[in-house]
């Protein structure tokens, strides 16, 4: 018997000063059994640094079907005629998964995050070097980690944005970085 998806309601507060956006998202997140609580974060963490685009574009931005589903990505943000504006990924992907979201989507954004990003990236980053719709950028693997340990079945999460500063709140722990562009 196949283990079946953790669904988790977030109540997410967006205030990205840089962007002039502020708005509260109520999220309904399934975490795939073999997703970790960090990826299932950074994907929070991702819908909250893109969630400014909502203003510029009439279409959503909403999560992919997770790690059930390869080929898809974890969130996109697309115009109402389902053209893909943003395909976004998070993880590790190999050059080949990036190539094909570079077909797919009019930008591609991937944030890595593990510990292992700079040897992975040295190995990947030149091979994807020539798709110019691709921005890579790192997210700190310690804050990560930190708000996993928080996760419940029902999150308060905020997301602040000010100065190129990140600051994710959750379950009542505060982290503080500045992700790194890669590409």
């Amino acid at each position: 018997m196949a283990l079946s998806a953790t669904v988790f309601k977030v109540e997410l507060g967006v205030s990205d000063v840089d962007h002039g956006y502020y708005a509260d998202h109520s999220l309904t997140v399934a975490r795939h059994p073999s997703e970790t609580d960090e990826r299932m974060v950074l994907r929070l963490l991702a819908f909250g640094l893109r969630a400014h685009r909502l203003s510029d574009v009439d279409g959503e931005l909403t999560f992919g079907a997770g790690l059930s589903t390869p080929g898809v990505p974890d969130l996109r943000l697309a115009d109402y005629t389902g053209r893909i504006l943003e395909w976004i990924i998070v993880g590790q992907p190999d050059e080949r998964a990036l190539s094909k979201a570079a077909g797919q989507g009019e930008q591609v954004l991937l944030f890595p995050f593990a510990a292992g990003v700079p040897t992975w990236w040295r190995t990947v980053g030149p091979k994807v070097a020539g798709l110019s719709n691709l921005s890579v950028v790192q997210i700190p693997h310690d804050p990560v980690q930190r708000l996993a340990e928080t996760v419940d079945r029902r999150i308060a999460a905020q997301v602040m944005v000010l100065e190129g500063q990140v600051t994710m709140t959750v379950g009542g722990v505060d982290v503080t970085f500045t992700p790194e562009q890669l590409m």
